[in-house]
């Protein structure tokens, strides 16, 4: 039969057990109340935990301390208990004793010892589950992630509460360049000051919460759209909070209105209409904000059928190569030739613009590139045999190579397995968008440079610091973009003539071979000579053509050119 003292010191245990095993949550402070009369019925004159989340921590002493029972009389410890638990963190326990107090019995010392070890083993339980919300919800640098945004998207479908609701998806602009200008240090503060803006106009009445890199995904109630879209159309945001510097922040931005009503079968619903909406903000020039309709649907589903068809496209070679021709506009004489891409599919030609930018997702644009330079090399081979005067071919590949690290090795197989002089091929190049894929790009160039193979960047003027793209990069062709190049109405001052006769000069000053694209007037023509541009390709001349064309147009070799 337990005595009263023994009844009364289970009965205390009790009520820390139910307070520490509530359904709904814990309740600190009937914990810290069960703690404190336990302590009393002890002479326990102090109680304190301590937790750290390593050795290392707890070394230096960063760690939580927690009272949990403190009567103001000093003493000694009279137990200590220290936990080392599984996911390395140090948890620890100890009672303190006054000095005038009676000296333990046994039996008094292996209640204390149980009391706190039941302390340390909830503490050790409460602070994993913060652990696992914390990785499991947030991001390594703090920020919720996007299973916080799922989450929080079933809870309002749960409650039917979505009706009433938008949700966005929005990319940081230039941000690449913008840590580049100011540093990736400098870059982080900008972009949590950012995403702390958005927050506080949400201020609690929905949820941001990162993706990934510069992208974020938002749920909250319609009011507050119009002022968070202000937001991101661009606004000053402080990166140096010590001297108060700003740079100008804004998002690439998808969004979807929820409808009274509205529900779903999975989240994924809603991440699939602000994914694909932000996805043509981003590709869509000044018009940084789009709002999903159904007929994006509809471009989702004819993306998925591109994508589901190109392997047996590429298996059936319904990829055909067109060769759109390059002319010396001094001589008349055929230069060379641009291979394009068309797809035949059920007696039809699907357009570039229809497949180009969905197999550019993805690395099947890199297949296609390869499929293209081989079908080029054994055009090649067969005029060479032929007796034919044979023109350098330029082969377009998608940045998508860059971080390939066998590239080189893979086209040399394809030009050296068809049996093709180096000399015959161009492989070309458009311009990098950021600091990391100029580095990949130079890289490549050098490589094919050393192999004999020409290179030359496309849309020159319209990607990532175009100066010292032609500055440390040993490039044989320039090709200028169409949009430099002067129309019948400008005048010899205008801009567009002033940059087209100044990028000539240069890329004529550092031994580039110039091409002019986009040529389709006999002025323009006159605007070449007039710049010592030798090379020209456009509609004036040709459009792309099909393989038995170009090579009637490689027979006779030679074009009428006239200018005004």
């Amino acid at each position: 039969m337990l005595s009263e003292r023994d009844e009364h010191f289970y009965l205390l245990m009790e009520k820390l057990v139910r307070a520490m095993t509530g359904t709904e949550r814990f309740d600190k402070y009937a914990i810290l109340r069960a703690v404190g009369e336990l302590c009393k019925e002890f002479n326990v004159s102090k109680a304190v935990s301590e937790f750290y989340q390593s050795i290392t921590f707890e070394k230096q002493n960063k760690g939580e301390t927690i009272i949990g029972y403190e009567d103001g009389n000093m003493g000694d410890v009279i137990l200590c208990e220290r936990i080392h638990t599984k996911s390395m963190a140090i948890i620890k326990g100890t009672f303190v004793m006054s000095k005038d107090a009676p000296p333990l019995s046994e039996e008094v010392e292996s209640k204390l010892r149980l009391i706190i070890r039941m302390l340390l083993s909830f503490i050790s339980r409460y602070r994993l589950e913060g652990v696992v919300e914390k990785f499991t919800f947030y991001d390594d640098t703090g920020y919720r992630n996007v299973r916080s945004f799922l989450r929080y998207l079933e809870q309002l479908n749960e409650e039917n509460a979505l009706g009433g609701h938008t949700a966005i998806y929005y990319n940081l602009r230039h941000y690449t360049l913008i840590n580049r200008d100011i540093g990736r240090s400098a870059g982080d503060i900008a972009m949590r000051n950012f995403f702390e803006m958005i927050e506080n106009i949400i201020n609690g009445r929905g949820i941001v919460c990162r993706v990934g890199g510069d992208n974020f995904v938002a749920a909250f109630e319609d009011q507050l759209l119009d002022d968070i879209l202000t937001l991101l159309k661009g606004t000053p945001v402080v990166y140096d909070n010590l001297n108060g510097k700003r740079i100008m922040l804004s998002g690439s931005t998808g969004v979807f209105r929820m409808p009274e009503g509205y529900s779903f079968d999975t989240p994924g619903d809603i991440m699939d209409r602000i994914l694909s909406s932000s996805q043509a903000a981003k590709l869509g020039g000044k018009d940084s904000v789009v709002f999903f309709d159904e007929n994006m649907e509809i471009g989702k589903e004819k993306r998925m059928q591109v994508q589901q068809f190109f392997p047996n496209a590429i298996a059936n070679e319904e990829f055909r190569v067109f060769y759109q021709p390059k002319i010396d506009i001094v001589t008349g004489e055929l230069a060379g030739a641009e291979a394009l891409c068309r797809w035949f599919k059920d007696g039809k030609i699907i357009p570039p613009l229809d497949f180009i930018p969905i197999l550019e997702q993805n690395t099947d644009i890199c297949q296609l590139d390869f499929y293209m330079l081989d079908h080029v090399c054994k055009d090649i081979r067969r005029w060479l045999d032929s007796g034919r005067k044979v023109v350098r071919i330029s082969v377009n590949f998608s940045r998508k190579h860059m971080m390939d690290v066998d590239l080189l090795e893979n086209i040399i197989r394809i030009i050296d397995s068809n049996d093709v002089p180096h000399e015959y091929i161009e492989i070309e190049l458009t311009e990098t968008t950021t600091d990391v894929e100029f580095r990949d790009l130079k890289r490549v160039v050098s490589n094919l440079q050393q192999k004999g193979i020409y290179t030359s960047v496309d849309d020159f003027g319209m990607g990532y610091s175009s100066l010292n793209l032609i500055r440390d990069i040993p490039w044989n062709v320039l090709k200028v973009d169409r949009s430099f190049l002067p129309v019948d109405n400008d005048s010899s001052e205008s801009t567009r003539s002033v940059m087209f006769r100044y990028v000539v000069a240069m890329a004529k000053d550092l031994g580039l071979e110039c091409v002019a694209e986009g040529v389709e007037t006999t002025n323009q023509v006159k605007v070449l000579r007039d710049n010592n541009c030798v090379f020209a390709q456009g509609f004036l001349f040709d459009k792309p053509l099909p393989l038995d064309e170009f090579e009637q147009r490689m027979d006779k070799h030679f074009y009428k050119i006239d200018a005004e």
